[in-house]
């Protein structure tokens, strides 16, 4: 009867440990899930949820001049260059509010873009998947292209947006030059060079 009664504290016993040990796991367990979410930028899953306060991380990075970008993109080629790897494309310098959409066409390959960077006045012919500094071309449309924008705010955060640029419509100057093009070009009935006139 002693020993059973030995038994049977001791057992009591054990089972008290055993189960504080698996709160005190559990505890520390939840404890380094919040730290580690807190250190992923998470949010606590226990805590009431505070709006982000609108200040200095509401606001985006601004990007860097062209100047600046067309010296990391000429940094990029010579590395490249140094490495016998393929270098960036020169669109990677470039953001989608510098470009304009100024042609649209079926390639081979598929449709393409002829892009126009306003501040360096230089065009481009671009294809699905091309990135440039600020983002991604993702499709290429008859009328339209179709981007897909990182914006970069204070605090770190990175958001995706689509953008859709229009084909540029021409001016008028561009246009009257058009219609006037054909006017200028010789007629289909004059004499070629090196024939005999009559």
């Amino acid at each position: 009867m002693k020993y059973q009664r030995i038994i049977r504290v001791s057992l009591i016993a054990t089972m008290a440990l055993a189960i504080s040990g698996v709160v005190v796991a559990q505890e520390q367990d939840q404890s380094a899930k919040t730290a580690v979410a807190a250190k992923k930028g998470g949010r606590d899953p226990f805590k009431k949820y505070e709006p982000p306060v609108r200040g200095k991380s509401m606001t985006k990075l601004d990007a860097p001049t062209i100047q600046t970008r067309i010296e990391r993109y000429r940094a990029q080629k010579a590395a490249a260059a140094a490495a016998h790897v393929q270098p960036p494309k020169p669109t990677t310098a470039l953001l989608l509010n510098e470009m304009q959409v100024t042609g649209i066409f079926r390639t081979p390959r598929g449709w393409a873009a002829m892009m126009e960077a306003t501040p360096i006045k230089l065009s481009y012919v671009v294809y699905p998947g091309e990135t440039f500094f600020d983002g991604q071309l993702v499709a290429i449309e008859e009328n339209r292209v179709v981007f897909r924008r990182d914006v970069v705010w204070a605090d770190g955060r990175r958001e995706k947006t689509v953008e859709i640029k229009p084909l540029r419509k021409p001016t008028p100057a561009e246009d009257m030059a058009a219609k006037a093009a054909p006017a200028n070009a010789p007629a289909p009935d004059a004499a070629k060079p090196g024939t005999p006139e009559k």
